[in-house]
């Protein structure tokens, strides 16, 4: 799983008879979210890399409702109005394909690398 890991190192600051320094180091990446706008009828980026522990958020900016669904239904994000939107985590490498519910010929793909 990737996620945030913070180490603190102290140590003496140079020069100063008392003190000491704290750094903060990520040792991996943080997870990311990613948006997809939804407009004109599409997917915006239709494709899109992400890593795995990522999120992908889908904000609906059209009129008509739209869904995010995945091809084999493993998630589906709902009927997001315009306006709305909603994000899912993703924990395992893979390429998925998806499509709007609403509107079949809508279709993206997010690739999920480690």
């Amino acid at each position: 799983m990737i996620g945030l890991s913070r180490r603190a190192f102290g140590g003496a600051l140079a020069g100063a008879a008392i003190g000491a320094s704290r750094i903060s180091v990520a040792s991996a990446a943080e997870p990311q979210t990613h948006r997809v706008d939804i407009r004109t009828f599409e997917f915006q980026p239709a494709a899109l890399t992400i890593r795995v522990g990522d999120s992908v958020e889908w904000l609906n900016h059209d009129i008509a409702p739209h869904t995010a669904t995945e091809n084999d239904w493993n998630w589906d994000t709902g009927e997001l109005a315009k306006g709305e939107s909603l994000a899912v985590q993703f924990n395992e490498p893979g390429s998925i394909d998806y499509f709007c519910t609403f509107h079949p010929h809508m279709k993206g793909r997010i690739a999920v690398e480690e």
